[in-house]
């Protein structure tokens, strides 16, 4: 419908009857939704910019203030155009207009900011926990949002290493230290065995995978830890009298 300053947008209504009086005039009686702005609450960032509340005033108006026919869809079925027209509209709320109160009350928040859904605003789902967020909540902007291919929020991105850690060889300096010190320890027993025959000797360095090669073989050199830097340790084969 027109509202009365040309400047503003026009009014949205759903006729709930249509009569006709005694000078057949035609008059419809009408509920009125309510934009964001126009409630006590007032707009929030979680409101769409097509977002109505269907309120419970009630009015009358003359047929010749109707200016055309829009849609106003639930928000299920919002979300799910692949265009939306200057015609189109949602509604997930009722609005009490004397009260300022909303029906439902409540509803499902999303992200780390804990905000209702705004189908004007891309949202990426993480592959983890299959919530949603937003862009710049994860410090990403809506450029780089779009290219991703897989994403994990921060907390499934930290359980993940975490699961990672447990299964692999540890990234913590208590673990290498024990690691070197073994290694210090082989070191020195493999070189008071060094009149053998052949050199037994475990050779790995911190944070890699223990090699399975655990001997020195004659005319061959291998590292050693000594607990400040690497030797190499030469094996030769006992002379035999």
């Amino acid at each position: 419908m027109r509202p009365s300053e040309s400047e503003k947008p026009p009014y949205v209504a759903k006729v709930e009857k249509i009569e006709v009086d005694h000078r057949n005039n035609v008059r419809v009686k009408v509920r009125w939704y309510y934009r964001p702005e126009e409630s006590i609450g007032g707009r929030r960032l979680f409101h769409g910019a097509k977002e109505l509340f269907l309120s419970d005033h009630y009015d009358v108006q003359s047929a010749h203030t109707i200016e055309g026919k829009c849609i106003v869809h639930s928000f299920k079925n919002y979300t799910k155009l692949e265009n939306v027209g200057a015609e189109d509209y949602f509604c997930r709320f009722e609005y009490k207009a004397a009260t300022g109160a909303f029906t439902p009350d409540r509803v499902a928040v999303y992200c780390k900011c804990e905000m209702p859904y705004n189908p004007d605003d891309l949202m990426v789902q993480c592959d983890g926990c299959k919530d949603w967020f937003h862009p710049s909540c994860m410090g990403m902007s809506t450029e780089q949002a779009k290219k991703l291919e897989h994403f994990l929020c921060l907390d499934c991105d930290s359980e993940d290493d975490a699961k990672r850690s447990s299964n692999g060889y540890p990234d913590s300096t208590i673990s290498e230290s024990k690691v070197i010190v073994l290694v210090f320890i082989l070191a020195i027993f493999a070189l008071e065995e060094s009149n053998a025959g052949l050199m037994s000797c475990v050779i790995f360095k911190p944070l890699s995978k223990p090699s399975s090669d655990l001997t020195v073989r004659p005319g061959t050199t291998k590292e050693v830890w000594s607990g400040e830097k690497w030797h190499e340790i030469s094996a030769s084969r006992a002379e035999t009298e």
